[in-house]
């Protein structure tokens, strides 16, 4: 098995786990709701019957990915995880979840493992700074090199730039979103698009306060998203929070990190 293949079957393997161990905790204490409107919560039998009926959906999504046709082994991974993100929201709704519950219950368990990702990210920058601007601008180029590195289509495509002390990262091309959106079309779908839209599209503001780490909401802004059919997600990483109304209004040329 060549390295990079074999570096995509095991990242399969451990976000399949990581992904199973969210579902069994998250389910086991949430309410659903059904078609018909009724609540209900399952039980261990359901919740391991989910798991093995999202293992499966996800085998089949896969051959939507195009994963072996991505630049690079950070797009490959981000786009697993959307897989099975996409996974668990058609496993729940063919479970005669209603498509509103389905969303909001992935959105939550794709948080529950995003947030640790980002906190584990950050931590090394948040032990060399305590300003809240280094701890974004840093975190974030870190992760500009893996996963999200901007390699360009049919990998992530991104134009960096700072504002003052915010950094801009203004992506063009992102391959989750890219997979979701074929996927939809194929499998003739489009509540999968929405509920990748409630999820990943909504990570980065909750997202940018863990980063920055000052116990303040606002370090995150953005106008416009991919999934929205807009041709840009104009990302805003805000040092000092509560200046969304002025992120972005003026643009600079790459500086030195700082």
């Amino acid at each position: 098995m060549a390295d990079g293949s074999l570096r995509l079957w095991l990242a399969r393997k451990l976000i399949r786990r990581l992904v199973a161990r969210a579902a069994r905790r998250g389910l086991a204490i949430r309410r659903l709701r059904d078609t018909e409107g009724r609540e209900t919560r399952w039980l261990a039998p359901e919740i391991e019957a989910f798991v093995v009926a999202m293992t499966t959906e996800a085998g089949h999504l896969r051959s939507h990915a195009g994963q072996a046709e991505l630049p690079t082994f950070g797009s490959q991974m981000m786009v697993e995880m959307a897989i099975w993100t996409m996974a668990a929201d058609r496993s729940l709704r063919a479970c005669a979840i209603a498509p509103d519950s389905a969303r909001q219950v992935v959105a939550d368990l794709g948080w529950d493992i995003y947030r640790r990702m980002l906190a584990f990210s950050a931590l090394p920058v948040r032990l060399l700074t305590r300003d809240s601007g280094r701890r974004l601008r840093w975190t974030i180029r870190a992760l500009l090199v893996f996963p999200f590195t901007p390699s360009g289509a049919p990998g992530y495509a991104a134009l960096v730039s700072r504002d003052g002390d915010d950094l801009l990262t203004h992506f063009t091309h992102c391959p989750p979103q890219s997979f979701v959106r074929r996927m939809a079309r194929a499998e003739d779908d489009p509540d999968s698009l929405e509920a990748f839209r409630q999820s990943w599209c909504r990570y980065d503001w909750p997202g940018a306060d863990v980063i920055a780490g000052d116990g303040r909401r606002g370090h995150y802004f953005r106008k416009r998203t991919l999934s929205n059919g807009d041709p840009v997600c104009d990302m805003c990483w805000i040092a000092h929070a509560g200046r969304s109304a002025e992120c972005g209004q003026e643009k600079h040329d790459e500086p030195a990190t700082s």
